[in-house]
């Protein structure tokens, strides 16, 4: 076996998501295995170069997981004929600025979403990306989840028949972080830092319904802000301008109905913190992150609504559980392997910039649904 050396600078490795599930559950979890072989011979070696601008935070995770490259010059680094893959977890407002950079530069780019803070910039980046000729991907990890992969495996086995709806409901209560500190970083409430529900959520539903169920063709959506003030991390108050709840309807291609709430202001009642209920002719199914239950046609209960009387049906027993029949790896790594095999093995690869493009443009006509008060079609957009 020939081990080929991978580098890759990662931007905002310091953050939660970029350090808990990209350099330590995907790209450490790799090396852990030994690389990632490509089945001609050759098993990759993926080598991160830490990126950020807290010198002292990137040098303690270096010496922590007992790596060597660091960096707070993203300049430099780009600059490295060494370094093939750029990725990019900062937060938003940083990101396209520095994705261009790395396209001048001919780096393949991997990267979070939303990819740009307007859909003409997310437009540009896949345009630039394209004419350069480098490999791109963007970050979609839900559809990489256990339970969504059993959902999509109804859907392909034509489990539901016609589909009809699809209800969704995300979230959980962020503590406003006077009394208790809050659980997200507190840009994700100031507007003006890039930070809002519908920017960081909306991406996410735009390809979860386009990858399962069809393209988005219309939203209406309703964006508001249920706590005007919060505390940041240094216990100051501020003003919280950024939505920390949305909820939407979107038509899909073929005519089904898709709603789902998200919210940063709700208690959670439900299995898990994002729930999916799919509902079609021939039958019914709610997937979580993990777990899938299915209720089919055949076995379909028949209540009587009266509310004089107790309910006497346990209606959450009248369901079956979906079984795993595979071993399913941490979302974001099994993301990362497709994607360098995407550009080492000229593997497939679908997730691009202009996926991520479609993303930013439905939470952008989401906002302007909530502002103008009513639904906007969803254009297709290609470069």
């Amino acid at each position: 076996m020939t081990r080929k050396t991978v580098r890759i600078a990662m931007n905002g490795v310091t953050g939660r998501m970029g350090y808990r599930q990209h350099l330590v559950r995907s790209i450490l979890a790799i090396r852990d295995q030994g690389g990632l072989d490509l089945g001609d011979g050759t098993v990759l070696w993926p080598e991160p170069v830490l990126l950020g601008r807290r010198e002292h935070a990137l040098r303690a995770l270096a010496e922590r997981h007992g790596l060597e490259h660091l960096s707070t010059d993203v300049d430099a680094v780009l600059a490295d004929p060494t370094v093939e893959i750029y990725f990019d977890a900062q937060v938003t407002s940083a990101r396209e600025e520095a994705i261009r950079k790395a396209i001048a530069a001919g780096k393949h780019v991997y990267t979070e979403k939303p990819t740009a803070t307007g859909l003409d910039g997310a437009l540009e980046l896949a345009r630039l990306a394209d004419a350069k000729g480098i490999r791109h991907g963007v970050v979609q990890d839900k559809i990489f989840l256990p339970g969504l992969l059993k959902l999509k495996r109804l859907v392909d086995g034509g489990f539901f028949g016609r589909i009809l709806s699809v209800r969704g409901e995300f979230g959980y209560w962020v503590f406003e972080g006077d009394w208790q500190s809050a659980q997200r970083p507190s840009w994700n409430y100031r507007a003006e830092d890039g930070g809002g529900i519908v920017v960081d959520m909306f991406p996410h539903w735009e390809y979860v319904l386009h990858e399962l169920f069809g393209r988005v063709k219309s939203v209406q959506a309703v964006a508001t802000t249920h706590l005007p003030q919060r505390w940041d991390e240094q216990g100051k108050p501020y003003d919280a301008t950024a939505d920390d709840a949305a909820y939407g309807v979107f038509e899909l291609e073929g005519g089904a109905i898709a709603q789902i709430n998200s919210s940063w202001a709700v208690r959670v009642h439900r299995d898990e913190l994002v729930e999916f209920q799919v509902d079609g002719t021939e039958g019914s199914a709610v997937a979580g992150l993990r777990g899938c239950r299915v209720q089919h046609r055949s076995a379909t209960p028949k209540p009587v609504w009266n509310p004089d009387v107790p309910a006497t049906e346990a209606f959450r027993e009248q369901w079956q559980e979906v079984p795993d029949n595979a071993e399913f790896d941490n979302g974001f790594k099994a993301q990362w392997e497709l994607f360098l095999r995407h550009v080492y093995a000229d593997a497939p690869y679908h997730w691009d910039l202009l996926a991520g493009a479609r993303g930013v443009q439905l939470a952008e006509l989401g906002l302007r649904s909530s502002a103008e008060g009513r639904r906007l079609d969803v254009p297709e957009i290609e470069l």
